[in-house]
């Protein structure tokens, strides 16, 4: 049976940063943009998806799952639902002025016995977009939201993780780390061999 995974090409991992995925994902899904290079992130609906089906469904990376959504105040599965946490975290361009593009939210995932599981979703939306007033009747209205879902290591760290301290270090990808080690001096020259 051939693997029906959304994935990536060979040799290839998808670990955007938070504002990699405001700046170069979601505002591109809002705005009717392609994706470059062309990754597919697939649109999902909250209540056909379980997380342990994303697998079949959901861009994998790195143990994580994404994949675009819009959203709903109902976000119940078959087989239970996700539940927000009180931690909504500002995602912020540092190098741009301070300016915050966008906010994430956590959910944990409870089963159908209000049980609470290890899976973990972060929410992503624009902070341009009414990210805190309640969707619109009308589906072309509605925000859209970029989601990464992930299974926390173990069970108690759970909806707990999410009231943690936020100050934690960020992780730069590559090309960040490129450009904060060139030096600011205009005057000095770039020579080539």
């Amino acid at each position: 049976m051939e693997d029906e995974r959304v994935g990536l090409p060979p040799g290839f991992c998808f670990d955007p940063t938070d504002e990699e995925l405001i700046m170069y994902y979601l505002k591109s899904k809002v705005a009717g943009l392609p994706f470059y290079p062309s990754i597919n992130i697939p649109h999902l609906d909250f209540s056909s998806s379980d997380p342990s089906q994303l697998n079949e469904k959901a861009l994998w990376s790195k143990n994580q799952w994404y994949f675009f959504s819009q959203v709903n105040e109902n976000r119940a599965t078959r087989k239970g639902y996700w539940k927000e946490g009180h931690m909504n975290e500002p995602i912020i361009l540092e190098n741009f002025g301070e300016k915050m593009v966008g906010i994430k939210k956590y959910f944990g995932y409870y089963n159908i016995d209000e049980v609470q599981t290890n899976w973990i979703m972060e929410e992503f939306h624009l902070a341009s977009s009414n990210s805190f007033k309640k969707p619109s009747k009308n589906e072309n209205e509605t925000e859209w939201v970029l989601c990464r879902v992930h299974e926390s290591n173990n069970q108690s760290q759970g909806i707990n993780w999410l009231y943690r301290n936020c100050d934690d270090e960020v992780e730069l990808s590559a090309l960040d780390e490129v450009f904060l080690s060139m030096d600011d001096d205009e005057e000095e020259e770039i020579s080539f061999p």
